[in-house]
């Protein structure tokens, strides 16, 4: 149903129905606000993740203050010492 089929099927109720209505839209709008964010989808977060470190790689290829530490990646740590 488009959205100007909506306003000539308002124009065809009485004013009580119309105000029934409002106050069944406005129950469902304060519903649905209280309601927590849902969190991003999956596959959602997955392609944002995606974008962000494509977005970064060339950064992290070319400045070396962002990868200093790769180079205890070979070390041998050990939390006993």
């Amino acid at each position: 149903m488009t959205y100007t089929e909506m306003l000539e099927g308002l124009k065809k109720l009485t004013p009580t129905e119309r105000l029934t209505l409002m106050e069944a839209v406005l129950q469902l709008m304060r519903e649905e606000l209280q309601q927590p964010a849902q969190p991003a989808a999956a596959a959602d977060r997955a392609q944002q993740l995606a974008t962000a470190a494509q977005a970064l790689l060339l950064d992290y290829a070319t400045d070396s203050e962002l990868t200093g530490f790769t180079a205890l990646d070979s070390e041998d740590f050990d939390e006993a010492r």
